[in-house]
């Protein structure tokens, strides 16, 4: 293992340009010379969090991803930094403790500017499937659990409810719970957690598909992508939806550890005449709920849970998904809120949980953490906020991390936030500051503070940063990652078709440089 001293974590504006051509060459150089301590496999939130904390627990690692990062699961989620609430009903209270102290730390230390407080409301209506007192006793609960931090937690009367949220349906509501939890922007938390790991001395790469391993007598001693061979001493396996096709390769009669659960949300255009204070969570039958949820400037509703056993490269948003989402958020909102014309974007991703008999809605969350006969650690399952400890179990599976100690500093971006320039309009520097936190001057260097779309806050810097900084290849990977553009429906086959020739300008002058 490399020496246990701890690299700079947050390198800050003035940090080693990371991402650009220049850089996946240098990356591609280390992955074909070097012998690594660690290979993850899986560029996800949890691959990205095990690559940061193995780093700098002194260990030499390298990082891959057959596609972008953040591209499948962990840019697909409900945008929830949340305690728990719902996993009270299912007894869960492990979880929901740690829950709350993960929200906790993401919120005042880790990325307080990607990780945000919100206030949501739960309607109680007449024949729905909890009763006032049993919500009222849930609220206290999570509040108590939580420490009385961040845990703003009680009751309201109708009307209150309708003071938070205006669009609120108040016919037949009884009361409604009100608490606070948090949401963040995934895609966003990903790329911060990668780039920490880069600028500790990870070597991360995506878009580097593994299609075999070398497996030795002491375990496994090689990975293949491509005609690339990426020596390693050990394995963690976080390809989440193809969690299950990696350990293949490690054991050919693997039985699967994972069953797949495809979640749907839709993006709307927002009330304009009456802003919300609040999300809404809406209980459904089967322990299910039902989210609306005020994000990036626009109204986020989901979720479906239902098996999938087709290609994870396949999922997608299906009408009858779309029409489930409506229908479940009509309970507690008018139509005119949700008006199909409104809808702006949709997306489908997969949950990765246990395999079990019960439905999908019903199966525990918590990760699940298999070792294969040559040693390869894979995990899948596990939720968005509690993702540090679960990177901290993977790693202390195998034997040089035994004691690994978790580590505490903060994401980059996430230092008090410089003032805003004279020349920078006060809603973007506050689109900008929310994205990159203190790094947000990185975008203003570029020169390029264009909006892309007249009614947006992205600027075409960002686009120059992505591509320099942030391991952006293809269009999709700025448009749904890295801006806010497609969430927005922004992202039009005009602003698509300059964003590619702005791309590819940037690659031909990287080439010629």
């Amino acid at each position: 293992m490399a020496d246990g001293r701890r690299r700079r974590q947050n390198g800050g504006p003035a940090a080693r340009v990371l991402g650009d051509l220049a850089d996946r060459e240098r990356t591609l150089e280390r992955l074909e010379s070097e012998t690594f301590d660690l290979l993850v496999i899986g560029g996800g939130v949890m691959g990205a969090r095990i690559a940061l904390e193995a780093t700098m627990n002194g260990a030499r690692v390298a990082m891959v991803d057959a596609g972008d990062f953040g591209g499948a699961t962990s840019s697909a989620s409900s945008k929830l930094i949340h305690g728990g609430l719902r996993y009270l009903q299912m007894y869960d209270f492990k979880l929901v403790r740690e829950a709350h102290a993960e929200r906790r730390a993401l919120l005042d230390r880790l990325a307080p500017h990607l990780v945000t407080p919100l206030t949501f409301v739960l309607p109680v209506y007449k024949g729905g499937p909890h009763s006032a007192p049993a919500i009222a006793a849930g609220m206290l609960a999570c509040a108590a659990m939580s420490g009385f931090r961040h845990s703003r937690a009680g009751m309201l009367r109708p009307k209150g409810a309708r003071k938070l949220v205006p669009s609120i349906k108040t016919d037949g509501m009884v009361a409604a719970g009100v608490y606070e939890d948090a949401q963040t922007h995934d895609s966003r938390l990903v790329l911060a957690t990668v780039t920490a790991a880069a600028r500790a001395g990870a070597a991360v790469l995506n878009y580097t598909k593994v299609t075999a391993l070398d497996v030795g007598r002491g375990g496994i001693v090689a990975a293949h992508a491509g005609d690339m061979r990426i020596s390693c001493r050990s394995v963690i396996n976080a390809a989440g939806p193809w969690v299950d096709a990696i350990r293949l390769m490690e054991d050919a009669r693997a039985r699967p550890m994972a069953r797949l659960s495809k979640g749907v949300h839709i993006v709307l255009e927002p009330p304009r005449d009456s802003p919300w204070q609040a999300a809404v969570t809406t209980p459904l039958e089967g322990g299910r709920v039902s989210f609306a949820v005020p994000w990036e400037g626009m109204l986020l509703l989901g979720t479906t849970d239902t098996d999938y056993e087709g290609n994870p490269a396949a999922v997608r948003a299906e009408p009858e998904d779309i029409d489930e989402i409506l229908s479940e958020a009509s309970r507690s909102l008018p139509a005119e809120v949700l008006a199909r014309d409104r809808i702006r974007y949709a997306f489908a991703g997969l949950r990765v949980l246990a395999r079990s008999e019960t439905s999908t809605a019903k199966t525990p969350r918590e990760e699940v953490i298999r070792v294969g006969p040559a040693g390869m650690v894979s995990v899948a399952g596990g939720k968005l906020t509690t993702h540090r400890q679960i990177a901290l179990k993977v790693l202390q599976q195998l034997e040089p991390f035994r004691r690994a100690r978790l580590t505490s500093s903060p994401l980059p971006g996430a230092w008090p936030l410089p003032p805003r320039p004279a020349e920078v309009p006060p809603d973007v520097w506050k689109h900008l500051t929310h994205l990159y936190g203190d790094e947000a001057p990185l975008v203003l260097h570029t020169g390029r503070l264009e909006r892309i779309h007249p009614e947006g806050t992205d600027v075409w810097g960002q686009v120059i940063h992505a591509v320099e900084q942030e391991w952006a290849i293809t269009v999709d990977d700025v448009v749904r990652r890295r801006t806010t553009l497609e969430i927005r429906g922004q992202a039009t086959p005009e602003a698509r078709e300059a964003i590619g020739q702005m791309m590819a300008s940037i690659s031909k002058m990287q080439v010629a440089g």
